[in-house]
């Protein structure tokens, strides 16, 4: 049967625009809140939000969190990554580009879109793969909205970003940890991150 009408639910990675004015601004995909007690993350053959597990320890994400729909951390990531940590035969993560949201704003649930600004990024290896952190603010956040780069950032909320994802996969006895952090970066290079991702987007899913 042929059916003009769209009755389907856009997959978040890939049927969501990132955004008309990226990646100057971003249409952001809200997985997990601050309160969320265990993990979530998209499905990528659904589209739903899948619990992917517990949090190993008491310690929760301290901003939202998500993705920017139809980017990739695949060759063009890494490369960069590569060229900025001097480390060799890095990957991609083989997902969307994630970011994280400041806000001041009260919101209840994930399974959202909004609207950010990117002011910076958390430059993160994960088991020699590149998986960086996109930092950014909701657009027109009555607080934070003002922050254009990372240095507008109050330093003890990069802290705490730094400290969950340093430690989000840490068990007690693990002698050598899986992840490494190498630097913080501010808005130019964040934004260069989110066009590499799109470009890596391109090359992976668009024929």
């Amino acid at each position: 049967m042929n059916n003009k009408n769209n009755n389907f639910v856009s997959h978040p990675w890939h049927g969501i625009s990132p955004g008309d004015k990226v990646p100057n601004e971003v249409d952001a995909f809200i997985e997990m809140l601050p309160t969320d007690t265990v993990k979530y993350e998209v499905d990528k053959e659904s589209g739903y939000i899948r619990l992917d597990r517990p949090q190993k320890f008491s310690n929760h994400c301290p901003s939202l969190y998500g993705f920017i729909p139809r980017t990739y951390c695949g060759n063009k990531v890494a490369e960069f990554s590569s060229q900025k940590t001097l480390k060799k035969e890095l990957k991609g993560d083989g997902d969307p580009l994630d970011i994280c949201i400041i806000t001041s704003s009260h919101i209840s649930h994930g399974n959202i879109l909004m609207t950010v600004v990117p002011i910076g990024g958390i430059r993160m290896i994960d088991k020699n793969e590149a998986d960086d952190k996109i930092i950014a603010v909701l657009k027109g956040d009555t607080i934070f909205g003002h922050m254009k780069d990372i240095h507008h950032c109050p330093a003890e909320l990069i802290d705490k970003l730094r400290h969950y994802f340093l430690t989000y996969k840490v068990m007690p006895d693990d002698e050598n940890p899986v992840v490494e952090i190498t630097g913080v970066y501010g808005a130019d290079e964040a934004r260069q991150v989110i066009k590499l991702s799109l470009k890596d987007y391109e090359d992976n899913f668009i024929q």
